[in-house]
């Protein structure tokens, strides 16, 4: 494993949970034509397989052009149907080796464990290519549980499968972080600002301070 203090964490990009599909597919490309992205996973909220579909052919078409892979949030036939690259399981370690035969073993199948190293060790094991640990930062979201920064620390330097770090990011989470995740998974952070390609670029120097600190 290389070692994490002389690499810059990937750029984990999420889709805000709603969005117009006049519109986001452009702000999208916008952002992946400033940035260096390594996947794109489409967050919606929906449960309409009809909105999701159109939303992940034209999500397809803006991250493949541009050779970055995409991903969906936990609804797996529709990642086979509209040829993306995987899927994000929100369950934890429990359907893995599941999802990892349905899919076979060229797809991306990433866990999002909370914050328990268990469940993170169960999902790498059983075949998950990443682990996402949340939410770092204050939310009132959920139960309230955070995803402690020990956990990434310990993860680094012990586990070989890369880690995530989402949920409530700040540029001071980002800098802190920097040195012990392998990815930030960045969403409504910056989705929510006037200028998201520039609010990314903020995070982006926020994590190589972190690493020059």
């Amino acid at each position: 494993m290389s070692d994490p203090i002389q690499e810059r964490p990937q750029i984990y990009l999420l889709t805000p949970p709603a969005f117009d599909l006049d519109s986001f597919p452009a702000r999208l490309a916008e952002v992946l034509d400033a940035h260096a992205v390594a996947c794109v996973r489409l967050a919606l909220a929906s449960k309409d397989e009809d909105v999701l579909g159109r939303a992940a052919d034209a999500c397809r078409e803006v991250c493949h052009a541009r050779d970055v892979a995409i991903v969906i949030e936990a609804h797996v036939a529709l990642a086979e149907r509209h040829g993306l690259d995987g899927v994000h399981l929100t369950d934890g370690s429990r359907s893995v080796r599941k999802v990892r035969k349905l899919l076979g073993d060229d797809a991306i199948v990433g866990a999002f464990c909370g914050a328990s190293r268990h469940d993170g060790l169960n999902a790498g094991e059983s075949g998950a290519d990443y682990i996402a640990f949340g939410p770092v930062g204050d939310t009132d979201l959920g139960d309230g549980t955070q995803a402690e920064k020990d956990t990434f620390q310990w993860w680094s330097e012990v586990v070989e499968v890369p880690v995530v770090a989402e949920g409530a990011l700040t540029v001071e989470i980002v800098k802190e972080f920097a040195k012990i995740t392998d990815f930030f998974a960045i969403g409504d952070e910056i989705w929510n600002t006037e200028d998201p390609a520039k609010s990314l670029g903020a995070f982006i120097a926020a994590m190589d301070a972190g690493l020059s600190a």
